[in-house]
């Protein structure tokens, strides 16, 4: 089984994601795992009020904006990290590398071989995480796209969902697999026949035809 561990601020919206479809049922059926942890449960409690300190602060030599302090998620880490083997780290950075359908498919060969048990994705929020923790639990650095966005938990989305498709197990047949075979990205199912705004839209013929050969080079085509 492939374990995924998610260290974020917003842990809901990583179980609301991972708990539908697909991925649902692929913990269901022990393909994969995804478990959360936030840095809010691993701070300090104050001395007034018995309430956790803050998880960020303001970053050494000015400018705006605050950063995730490095206690909480040292905590965690070690906890995750622990003497397990096979642990893959991810750090998101805008300036990481390209994540792509090809890193993905290479972190499942590492999940068959064995290499990979467990990945590590680290959710920054607010100008980022204290550099600190990049030195104390290397990994990878991994951007999915040319922007910046508000946190890392899209990201790690993003990176449970490509890589999980290519476990084996998850997808159930290896023919849902659209990069594995020659796939239109033009769709029709029925009615074979829709009228809007007074014009009829009719799916292709060919699709209708049962000529499995002539379908194949039409999908091939569009």
């Amino acid at each position: 089984m492939l374990h995924f561990h998610v260290i974020t601020l917003f842990p809901n919206t990583i179980d609301a994601y991972v708990s539908e479809s697909i991925l649902k049922r692929a913990q269901e059926s022990k393909h994969i795992a995804v478990h959360t942890y936030n840095p809010i449960e691993y701070t300090e409690k104050s001395k007034t009020g018995g309430l956790p300190r803050r998880v960020d602060d303001k970053p050494f030599g000015g400018g705006p904006g605050m950063v995730m302090r490095a206690e909480p998620l040292i905590k965690i880490l070690s906890k995750v990290v622990g003497r397990k083997k096979g642990v893959r780290i991810v750090h998101f950075s805008p300036s990481g590398t390209q994540f792509s359908n090809k890193e993905a498919i290479s972190f499942a060969k590492d999940v068959v071989s064995k290499k990979t048990k467990h990945i590590v994705l680290i959710c920054g929020r607010y100008e980022g995480i204290d550099s600190r923790i990049e030195e104390m639990f290397p990994g990878t650095r991994y951007s999915i796209g040319d922007y910046v966005l508000t946190g890392g938990e899209l990201p790690a989305l993003v990176m449970i969902d490509a890589i999980s498709r290519h476990v084996p197990g998850v997808l159930g047949d290896s023919n849902s697999l659209e990069e594995s075979r020659d796939a239109s990205s033009v769709f029709y199912t029925r009615p074979e026949s829709l009228t809007f705004k007074g014009e009829t839209y009719d799916v292709p013929k060919v699709l209708l035809s049962g000529n499995h050969k002539h379908i194949e080079e039409w999908r091939k085509s569009n």
